[in-house]
């Protein structure tokens, strides 16, 4: 069996699960398909991640083609996060998301029920 490495660009299940393969990838996804935000409101929406690991994860869905930065020339150094056209195409697996935890949620829920 080949490993991952052999695998990625080749098989779209190994992959996708390396191009989100960050805790907070999805979540990042998230945000920015509602619009081009700042960095700082991006880590504030997130809550809980701290700004290297934001920095990190950001770096890579950049690398992998998938969010755009843009840098403002004025001082103090303006800098948005937006999805590139490949992102945008995330859009409708971020709603099946979306649905699928809806659904997920409503389960465990009636499972507190009974």
């Amino acid at each position: 069996m080949e490993n991952s490495k052999c695998l990625f660009g080749k098989c779209p299940y190994t992959t996708a699960q390396k191009v989100f393969s960050g805790k907070w990838s999805i979540l990042i996804m998230y945000h920015l398909s509602e619009g081009a935000i700042r960095y700082g409101e991006l880590q504030r929406k997130i809550g809980d991640i701290t700004q290297a690991t934001l920095t990190k994860q950001l770096r890579m869905l950049e690398d992998f083609g998938l969010v755009s930065r843009y840098i403002y020339s004025e001082i103090p150094p303006k800098v948005e996060y937006s999805l590139t056209d490949l992102g945008h195409e995330f859009k409708p697996v971020l709603e099946q998301f979306r649905i699928w935890g809806d659904k997920y949620i409503k389960s465990i829920e009636n499972k507190e029920i009974e």
